[in-house]
């Protein structure tokens, strides 16, 4: 993973400023580099490209300079991503090194620009992973830039018209004006002069006032180029016929585990111990860990796929909130003499400790670390400013009370007890791969409108319901949350937004992912299980996770009480005051 930097002047080369080279390097702490490229059109315009990317390195055996370019033509590559191939192929060693090499390839001089683009957008369409990109093609005048169809990873960009200067960055120093996030729609083509374009794509005038002429558009979902991962596929609207039902036989519980199972094998295996690992220390991958359904599972999971000698982290944050300590003050079991720990009371917490305990029960030769990060609201309020710069430019108070929870969590700093070491213990998490479980609400029907959908309209209601989630999974806040999330040198990986999962969800019948039904056969041998991700709780009971398999949905800012921290009625949608 890395943090990007690109600035594109008509008047000389433009370094991000100190603040927004910091943020940078706390992105990508293991390298930090700038490169300097000018180019002059056929028509005399000349251009100042500054490129500066910050590395953490997580593929291959070394540590991999960017940003890359070409010693020959000076195109320029910076990449922040993980394509775990390319078409068909796995990618093995450094993959941003793979995709340059390919890069250079298409846009040789021996193309034509719409050949060279129409190459260019074929390579990137069979990338399966997540990124964000700008890529320079000095040869033909032109910038390529965009995020994964599933905007997994950050990229923003800036018009500065005052000095004639577009900036993209993968994360923002609002104190320069206002950022905005490059949509997750398509690859991006911007001619530094008016001329040919490429015929597979739309025009979009005035997307960046600036002068260049029109911006190409190449959307994702291209069903013309050969081995294009159409990470959506075509969503199935059959509504299920009598006697159509899920219960544990059913085939897609084994489909599923099929499909984590391969998501995580690409996302937790062969990742390099981090530096400054403590010899014994074996800790590689941990978990943003509530104790709910969707992280317990991938944390179950994991254990399946890891050596027994790596430990993992399961880190659970917990807040100090104001507003819900005076509500346990005014009641009556406070007013009896209750003297409760805040961090402890939060549902999250109390989840959490309990999927802790099923893990060690399901899973006993594992050495499991349960980390519980406890924030007081006076570090809260202490990092406030820090948290509103990160999620720029998002700027509601549910933005904030959500990245809250992400960001201290994703610091690893707690006190932390393992099931052969039960006396907690002052620590900081060296893991540098942070598992999320976000992707399998939207996927398999866990939110609670999916169930209002059903209650209203019955199947055709919630088979809307999810296609729009479906449809709304690139115009997530996915970026907002990598910004947050690697703030600290780290990377978050979605195991459920794999594009091979993805496509096999949507592309399955609702009755076999939820268990919306008017008749239930209840199975003896399983409790009643809620109908939201019917089939992952089917699959954590399979897994021995009997307790977990029940837990019901809870958003994060209300697990970890970050919701409403002040006393009043502000609501999740208004502006950060």
């Amino acid at each position: 993973m890395c943090g990007i930097h690109i600035s594109i002047s008509t008047q000389h080369f433009k370094s991000p400023s100190d603040d927004l080279r910091h943020l940078l390097c706390s992105r990508g702490p293991d390298h930090s580099a700038e490169s300097h490229v000018e180019l002059t059109t056929k028509n005399g315009s000349s251009f100042w490209i500054s490129a500066m990317s910050t590395v953490l390195a997580l593929r291959g055996d070394r540590v991999t300079p960017q940003p890359f370019k070409d010693p020959s033509s000076g195109s320029v590559f910076c990449w922040n991503g993980e394509a775990w191939s390319i078409g068909s192929k796995s990618i093995t060693g450094n993959d941003g090194q793979r995709l340059f090499d390919l890069l250079m390839e298409a846009s040789s001089t021996e193309k034509s620009v719409t050949e060279s683009a129409v190459a260019i957008c074929k390579i990137l369409h069979t990338v399966s992973g997540p990124f964000a990109f700008v890529f320079v093609d000095k040869i033909h005048g032109q910038i390529y830039f965009g995020r994964d169809r599933l905007g997994r990873r950050s990229l923003l960009y800036k018009n500065d018209s005052g000095s004639s200067c577009l900036h993209f960055s993968s994360v923002a120093d609002p104190r320069s004006g206002l950022w905005q996030e490059v949509e997750a729609d398509a690859i991006y083509q911007l001619p530094f002069e008016g001329g040919e374009r490429s015929k597979f794509s739309n025009s979009t005038d005035d997307l960046l006032s600036i002068s260049f002429a029109s911006i190409c558009r190449h959307v994702w979902e291209d069903h013309t180029t050969e081995g294009a991962v159409l990470t959506l596929g075509k969503f199935n609207k059959a509504h299920p016929s009598q006697g159509q039902y899920l219960d544990r036989r059913s085939e897609s519980v084994q489909h599923l585990r099929r499909h984590l199972c391969e998501s995580l094998n690409l996302r937790i295996l062969n990742v390099p111990l981090p530096p400054g690992s403590v010899e014994g220390g074996q800790v590689r991958v941990a978990v943003l860990f509530s104790g709910g359904l969707d992280c317990t599972v991938l944390s179950r999971m994991a254990h399946d796929i890891l050596p027994l000698d790596q430990q993992i982290d399961l880190i659970n944050v917990a807040f100090e909130n104001p507003r819900v300590m005076k509500a346990a003050k005014d009641s009556a079991r406070a007013k009896n003499g209750g003297n409760e720990s805040p961090f402890e009371s939060c549902p999250d917490r109390e989840t959490g400790r309990k999927a802790f305990q099923e893990l060690q029960s399901v899973c006993p030769g594992r050495c499991w670390r349960f980390v519980a990060v406890n924030v007081p609201y006076t570090e809260t309020v202490a990092h406030r400013s820090n948290v509103i710069n990160l999620i720029h430019p998002h700027n509601t108070e549910m933005d904030l009370s959500i990245a809250y929870a992400l960001y201290f969590a994703a610091r690893g700093t707690g006190v932390a007890s393992t099931n052969f070491n039960t006396t907690p213990t002052a620590y900081h998490t060296p893991a540098r791969i942070l598992l999320s479980g976000l992707g399998a609400d939207e996927l398999f029907g866990g939110y609670t409108r999916h169930a209002t959908a059903w209650a209203r309209q019955g199947f055709m209601g919630l088979l809307d319901e999810l296609k729009l989630d479906i449809e709304r999974l690139g115009k997530r806040n996915l970026g907002r949350d990598d910004r947050v999330i690697s703030h600290w040198g780290r990377e978050a990986r979605f195991p459920y937004l794999d594009e091979a999962l993805v496509k096999w969800a949507v592309e399955s019948p609702i009755w076999e992912k939820c268990g919306f039904q008017s008749n239930v056969l209840v199975e003896q041998e399983i409790p009643n299980l809620d109908p939201g991700k019917k089939v992952l709780r089917l699959l954590a009971y399979e897994l021995g996770m009997h307790s977990v398999a029940q837990e019901k949905k809870r958003a994060i800012q209300f697990g970890a009480r970050t919701a409403k921290m002040e006393l009043g009625n502000t609501k999740g949608t208004a502006l950060i005051s």
